[in-house]
């Protein structure tokens, strides 16, 4: 499929290729794209992008390798000057609440689309408010949390919603995606993320952020409340969800929850996916499949104890920062092909009587899940180069992206399937 036509000098930047995502991006790029791309890879070190672009010509010698754009990402000047050249930018420069805003504000104001691999909801909350009727009036179509976080439970749960209105003509009252088997290592960039978010936000930033359906650009209808859990789920995390199994608290949940919830109301009020829009009386919640119940009880009481910690304890944070890996350093390559995840979830419909039927879904990748990030940031990309989304400039989520972005990331490994069963 041909490329959009536009007066940019790139199609795409991948701005931090020297960072691990970065690189695997560009390596992705490389080895899957049309070989008529007009990209570069930006960052602030010319001799360390060199070096990727030699890793480039390795990889498929048969294609000209990308550009090199130098630019610091805490420059808005040199941020600004580089949206302006090119029509898509992938930014994999984190924390993004301590260095992603002039990305964001520099393509919001350029009309350059936007993607990024944050999971840091209150920074989305904030750059949403402060950058969203930019974004509407350059046309710049802005899409964060487009990898591990929060793409694969998006795309999950728009595409069960899908299977409810198509086979049972139904509304989706409420979904449930279950992280049901991970294996993975995290990279030093996302620990640092971690330790870094209490440092640019108050307490009572977060809580604002973390309220139910907050990044909606609609209120909900009803009482928005989330999963009432019984007090024993509070203190041991651990419950039994049918046709799911044993659950307990994830760690992405509050990172997803937000951006599903936007996702609704997106839909709700985009004219060209109206017909997309999950429900008035929509609910969503994660959760992680543990190997028994006693590992799940420990998964919960280290997420709590451990965000608790390094929420309230300055020196906690310090000393962490000590012994954790650097930013820039992630699992080696024997241990990124042992890496796997797969998520199931169930829909069930917004109808008045009972139904004895619901929605499943199922999605899975086989690789390294900086790898998965890389790859759906890349394709969320050649989407928006490729297909016409009917989309205004503004803040969206994954979905938004509709099946183009699915069959895309089909393609790159991360399968999924969905169907009708009985509860």
């Amino acid at each position: 499929m041909p490329f959009k036509e536009h007066n940019r000098q790139y199609d795409l930047v991948v701005f931090g290729a020297t960072g691990y995502t970065g690189k695997l991006a560009a390596e992705y790029i490389i080895a899957n794209f049309p070989v008529n791309l007009k990209w570069a890879i930006a960052g602030r070190s010319e001799s360390k992008l060199q070096a990727i672009v030699e890793d480039c010509k390795k990889l498929n010698s048969d294609r000209n390798p990308p550009a090199i754009e130098t630019a610091g990402v805490d420059s808005y000047d040199e941020m600004s000057a580089l949206a302006k050249k090119t029509f898509v930018m992938i930014t994999t420069v984190g924390p993004y609440s301590a260095h992603g805003e002039y990305a964001v504000r520099a393509c919001a104001e350029a009309g350059t689309h936007y993607f990024d691999v944050t999971g840091e909801t209150p920074w989305v909350y904030r750059m949403i408010k402060k950058y969203e009727k930019t974004a509407k009036e350059s046309g710049a179509i802005l899409i964060p949390q487009m990898g591990l976080e929060s793409a694969p439970a998006d795309l999950c749960t728009w595409s069960l919603a899908q299977t409810l209105r198509k086979q049972l003509n139904a509304k989706t009252r409420d979904v449930i995606i279950s992280i049901y088997n991970l294996r993975a290592a995290p990279s030093g960039g996302t620990v640092s993320t971690v330790l870094t978010i209490f440092d640019h936000f108050t307490l009572s930033e977060l809580a604002e952020s973390g309220k139910p359906f907050a990044l909606s650009p609609i209120p909900h209808p009803g009482e928005p409340k989330r999963h009432n859990a019984s007090i024993w789920q509070k203190i041991f995390g651990v419950h039994y969800v049918p046709n799911l199994g044993t659950v307990t608290t994830a760690f992405t949940s509050s990172a997803d929850q937000g951006l599903v919830e936007r996702s609704w109301g997106l839909l709700s009020e985009i004219p060209s996916r109206k017909d997309e829009f999950y429900g008035p009386n929509f609910h969503w919640a994660e959760c992680y499949r543990p190997r028994n119940w006693l590992y799940g009880v420990i998964v919960h009481w280290v997420i709590v104890i451990g965000i608790f910690l390094v929420a309230t304890g300055k020196p906690v944070r310090t000393l962490l920062r000590n012994v954790v890996p650097a930013p820039g350093t992630g699992p080696s390559k024997d241990e990124m092909e042992k890496e796997e995840v797969e998520w199931r979830g169930i829909a069930n419909p917004d109808t008045e009587l009972p139904a004895d039927r619901q929605a499943f879904c199922r999605a899975w990748y086989y690789g390294s899940m900086y790898s998965l990030t890389a790859m759906l940031c890349s394709e969320a990309a050649r989407t928006v180069l490729e297909d016409d989304l009917e989309l205004d400039g503004g803040f969206y989520t994954p979905c938004c992206l509709g099946q183009g972005i699915v069959d895309r990331a089909h393609n790159g490994g991360f399968k999924m399937e969905t169907r009708i069963q009985q509860k």
